[in-house]
C-alpha cells in the first residue's frame, strides 16, 4: 500500500538534498518519478529543486491553483510513475495535500513531501498543518542550533541580522533571511 510521507525540518536541514537523493534512488533503479516545487520559490531558477550542496533537478512548479492530482494522473497514464516528490510542501494548499493523499490511497503512488513545519513566528503553514494531519508517516530531519541543540524553529532576520517578529508569512530567502535555532534561542531572540 502506497503512503503519504511528510519530511519536515527547520531551514538548512537538508530537505531538498534528501528529496534529490530519494529521486536519484528511484531513477537509478529505472523507475520514473515526478517532482514538484513551489512556483513562489525561484531563488535558483523557476521550476528547479536545488540544494545548498550543489545538487539540482527540474521540477513542475505549483501554485495555489495547480491541480497536482490531475497533472500526476495525466503523466502516470502516459507512462507509469513510481513516486511523486514535493519540495517546499509548506506552500501546498489543504486541497492539494488532499490530492496527494488520494494519489497514495486511490492510485497506489507513494508521495514524499518535504517542507518546513512552521514559519518565522512559530505558526504552522497551511500545507504543513494538513500534512501533519493526513500523512501516513512523519519524519523530522534534524538540524543544529548554534548551541548544539536540535534546531526546530526558523528565525527571520532583517538586512542587519536583527530578528523580525512581524510581517507576512511568505518571504522567500535562505541563509541571508533565516536562521535555524532551537526553541529556547528562538524565543530569546524574539524577546529582544
Amino acid at each position: 500500500m502506497a503512503k503519504l510521507y511528510f519530511y519536515y525540518a527547520s531551514m538548512n536541514a537538508g530537505k531538498s538534498t534528501n528529496l534529490l537523493q530519494a529521486d536519484f534512488n528511484y531513477r537509478e533503479r529505472g523507475m520514473r518519478t515526478m517532482l514538484f516545487t513551489a512556483a513562489v520559490d525561484d531563488r535558483f531558477a523557476p521550476g528547479v529543486i536545488a540544494s545548498r550542496i550543489g545538487l539540482s533537478a527540474p521540477a513542475t512548479a505549483f501554485d495555489a491553483g495547480t491541480d497536482i492530482e490531475a497533472l500526476v494522473l495525466a503523466e502516470h497514464n502516459r507512462e507509469s510513475l513510481s513516486c511523486v516528490l514535493v519540495d517546499e510542501a509548506q506552500f501546498l494548499s489543504g486541497t492539494q495535500v488532499d490530492q496527494l493523499a488520494r494519489l497514495a490511497d486511490a492510485h497506489g503512488l507513494p508521495v514524499l513531501a518535504y517542507g518546513l513545519r512552521t514559519d518565522f513566528r512559530g505558526d504552522l503553514f497551511e500545507g504543513s498543518a494538513r500534512l501533519l494531519a493526513l500523512a501516513d508517516a512523519l519524519h523530522e530531519i534534524k538540524s543544529v542550533c548554534t548551541c548544539g541543540r536540535k534546531a526546530s524553529m526558523n528565525l527571520r532576520v532583517d538586512d542587519e541580522g536583527r530578528p523580525v517578529a512581524h510581517g507576512r508569512q511568505l518571504e522567500i530567502g535562505g541563509n541571508d533571511r533565516y536562521v535555524a535555532l532551537c526553541r529556547r534561542h528562538f524565543t530569546e531572540a524574539l524577546a529582544g
